[in-house]
C-alpha cells in the first residue's frame, strides 16, 4: 500500500513540475507574443532570435516539447488511476459535491487545449521547420509580424484561439494553484501564492485571446 501511495505522490509531483515549467514557458511565450501588437520592429528582432539560436532550438525547445509530453501523458495516467479508484472505493460518489466543476474536468480542458497545441505547431512550429529546412529559404528577419498576423485572418482560426485560451483560463485556474500544493509549498505565503495564480490564469490567457482578435480586425493592409 505505502508503495502505491510513494508512487502516486511521485505521479503528482512530476505532473506539477512538468506543469510549472509550462506556465513559466507561457509567461516567455506571452512576453514576445505581445510586441506584434505593442512594436511590431520589436516582435520581429526577438521571433528571429527565437527561430535561429541554437541554444534555442536545439536545447531548449526540445526540452519543452518533452514537458508538454510529460505532463500531458501523466495527466492521463493521474486520470485513469483516479477514476479507477474511485470506482472501487466511492460507488456513490458525487463529483459535484465533492470539487468544482473545474477540477472535476481538467482532463477535458487538458484534451481541448492538446488538440489546440497540435493546431498551434502546425501554423507556428511546421511552419517554421518547412521554411528554414525544406525549402532552404533565406533568413529574413522581418517576416514573422505579417506572417503572424496572416495567421489570423480566418474567422475560424481566430475563434478556435479565443475558446481554446478560455479554456486554457480554466485548466490553469485549478491546476495553476495545486501545483504549488503537490510540490508540498504550504507556509505564510501559500495565499499569495493562490492568488498570483488565480490573476495568471485569467490575465495571461485573455492577453492571448485580445492579441488573436487584434489581428483579426486589423489586419495587413496592401
Amino acid at each position: 500500500m505505502s508503495g502505491l501511495i510513494k508512487s502516486s505522490i511521485a505521479r503528482k509531483v512530476v505532473m506539477a513540475l512538468s506543469g510549472l515549467f509550462l506556465v513559466f514557458f507561457l509567461g516567455q511565450h506571452f512576453t514576445i507574443n505581445i510586441t506584434s501588437v505593442i512594436d511590431p520592429e520589436t516582435f520581429n528582432s526577438w521571433s528571429h532570435f527565437m527561430g535561429y539560436n541554437p541554444i534555442v532550438q536545439y536545447l531548449l525547445q526540445p526540452i519543452l516539447i518533452a514537458g508538454v509530453i510529460v505532463h500531458f501523458v501523466m495527466g492521463f495516467v493521474l486520470e485513469i488511476k483516479n477514476n479507477s479508484a474511485r470506482g472501487v472505493k466511492y460507488v456513490k460518489y458525487k463529483g459535484s459535491a465533492n470539487a468544482p466543476w473545474v477540477s472535476r474536468n481538467m482532463i477535458i480542458s487538458g484534451l481541448v487545449i492538446l488538440a489546440f497545441l497540435g493546431l498551434h505547431f502546425y501554423d507556428f512550429w511546421i511552419h517554421e521547420m518547412t521554411y528554414k529546412y525544406i525549402d532552404g529559404s533565406p533568413e529574413n528577419p522581418t517576416r514573422y509580424y505579417a506572417e503572424t498576423v496572416e495567421k489570423f485572418a480566418p474567422i475560424w482560426r481566430t475563434v478556435l484561439y479565443v475558446i481554446s485560451f478560455a479554456l486554457l483560463g480554466l485548466h490553469l485556474w485549478h491546476g495553476f494553484a495545486s501545483s504549488f500544493q503537490s510540490v508540498g509549498v504550504n507556509n505564510k505565503y501559500s495565499g499569495a501564492i493562490k492568488n498570483f495564480t488565480k490573476l495568471y490564469a485569467i490575465a495571461i490567457p485573455a492577453g492571448f485571446i485580445f492579441i488573436a482578435l487584434y489581428h483579426h480586425f486589423n489586419p495587413i493592409t496592401h
